[in-house]
């Protein structure tokens, strides 16, 4: 019982079934389930769920568009103000994903009896840090009890119809740019298991804390031209880029030496700390994805790791990647060049 002080408090990844973002229902399964749903036809749906984009797009006036998103899952570490500020920025990066600006939040919250309330305050603190650092307020919420503490927002934001950025603009010729390191879904899963070290847990956590703001703005301001624009969560690297050339048509062409890897995490991959979610997403895209021969299991499990409020991954015109990658610094945001896109059949070349 929560008043109960002869019985130790769980720590919150105890009582999570899988961390973060990779609580997401299986990309196939979720595939599945969409394409027996007629899509968006109104002629002010903008952007609906046909291109799995990051958030859904509805023009409401000439010069404006509103976009909406929402996300929530259960806790992926255990100090409760920062699964709330992770949380809050996750859910916030859908929209900066859109080359959109947020409005406000609304809280969505499931939280159980056996927990005392200092603990969810403490996690909506942690959410209102976030808000407050994006810019904006929340206005409200909804809150369940459930066994299995969870919590998020549904954002709300704005962009001129124009200039809305999709998953599925990318062009032969693109380059592709990632805004963060991967590995946060192994990190997690580590953490769970009590098997990371209070370096990688206070650096992944730092990480997936960080707000997509600076990176969004700089690939919405049109100082040089963005084809497509998504963040990179629970589907992992290789699910969401493969999103992206399923939805332009196209072909990736990613260098294994250029892709930033959190240190740390490809030892505990090669050890076996594996999350499900992570396992899914690689037997979803594997129809798809070539590796080279004889990389190991452990390398492609890190490609498709599912990711928590994970980088943003831009299509952006070659011609256009030193201006960018030189924006993109200069707003404090260390930008990675990972491959090319090409023509060719819907899919990724694993190179390196």
């Amino acid at each position: 019982m929560a008043g109960d002080k002869s019985v130790k408090p769980k720590r919150l990844t105890e009582m999570s079934h899988c961390a973060g973002c990779a609580a997401k229902l299986k990309a196939g399964d979720l595939a599945k389930v969409l394409g027996g749903l007629k899509g968006a036809s109104h002629p002010r749906a903008l952007v609906g769920f046909n291109t799995n984009d990051d958030a859904a797009v509805y023009q409401v006036a000439p010069g404006m568009a509103v976009v909406e998103t929402v996300d929530f899952f259960p806790p992926l570490v255990d100090d409760p103000f920062q699964f709330g500020a992770i949380a809050a920025a996750n859910a916030l990066s859908d929209i900066w994903a859109m080359g959109a600006k947020p409005l406000f939040a609304l809280n969505l919250v499931c939280f159980p009896d056996e927990l005392p309330l200092k603990t969810l305050q403490k996690i909506l603190a942690g959410g209102q840090s976030k808000a407050d650092e994006a810019g904006i307020p929340i206005l409200g919420g909804h809150s369940i009890r459930d066994p299995e503490p969870k919590f998020g927002m549904a954002v709300t934001g704005v962009v001129h119809p124009k200039k809305v950025l999709t998953n599925a603009g990318a062009k032969p010729g693109d380059v592709l740019l990632l805004t963060k390191p991967v590995g946060t879904g192994i990190a997690t899963t580590a953490i769970k298991r009590g098997l990371a070290s209070k370096a990688l847990t206070k650096r992944v956590t730092a990480q997936m804390a960080t707000l997509n703001k600076a990176a969004g703005e700089v690939f919405a301001s049109g100082a040089f031209k963005v084809h497509a624009l998504t963040d990179v969560t629970g589907f992992g690297l290789l699910g969401h880029l493969l999103e992206m050339m399923n939805g332009a048509k196209t072909r990736a062409a990613v260098d294994l030496e250029r892709i930033p890897l959190i240190a740390e995490v490809p030892a505990l991959a090669e050890a076996g700390v594996i999350p499900g979610g992570t396992k899914t997403n690689l037997a979803h895209v594997k129809p798809q994805v070539t590796f080279p021969e004889g990389l190991p299991e452990h390398i492609q499990w890190l490609l498709a790791d599912a990711q928590t409020n994970g980088g943003l991954l831009a299509s952006v015109p070659a011609r256009h990647a030193l201006k960018a990658i030189q924006a993109l610094e200069k707003a404090g945001v260390d930008a990675a060049l990972i491959g090319e896109v090409q023509a060719g059949r819907p899919g990724i070349d694993v190179i390196g």
